[in-house]
């Protein structure tokens, strides 16, 4: 399987259960890895692969018009969204919010699954 990736994807999105965190939108940092068909190198054809900038388009709409309590489950939204809307086959996230606590440079949530649901751990 040959995979894509995305790396520092800056988005505003709301999230956070603190009064602060519901009323304004955060800067969030996002890092994807996702699986994509091995037809799409063979073929050399956009439409047999995954367009990441439709990717990156999809994840900034959705996260600038939804408030998520928990990190996690913003996370599992954009998991849901690259299994359903891009049939990726595998898909690796981080999310961080940045610069959210003093003297803590970021936290975030890390999910790895296949589109199987079975949650896979790559300690990277």
């Amino acid at each position: 399987m040959d995979f894509i990736f995305i790396e520092e994807l800056r988005v505003k999105a709301r999230v956070g259960i603190y009064p602060r965190e519901q009323v304004a939108a955060q800067t969030l940092e996002l890092n994807l890895t996702f699986g994509v068909p091995d037809a799409a190198a063979e073929r050399d054809d956009i439409d047999d692969t995954i367009d990441y900038a439709k990717v990156i388009e999809r994840i900034r709409d959705e996260l600038g018009k939804r408030h998520f309590n928990l990190i996690e489950t913003l996370g599992e939204f954009v998991v849901a969204l690259l299994f359903d809307e891009f049939n990726a086959p595998w898909v690796k996230l981080r999310i961080a919010k940045i610069g959210i606590m003093k003297d803590v440079r970021r936290v975030g949530v890390y999910i790895q699954r296949g589109r199987d649901g079975r949650a896979i751990f790559d300690a990277d």
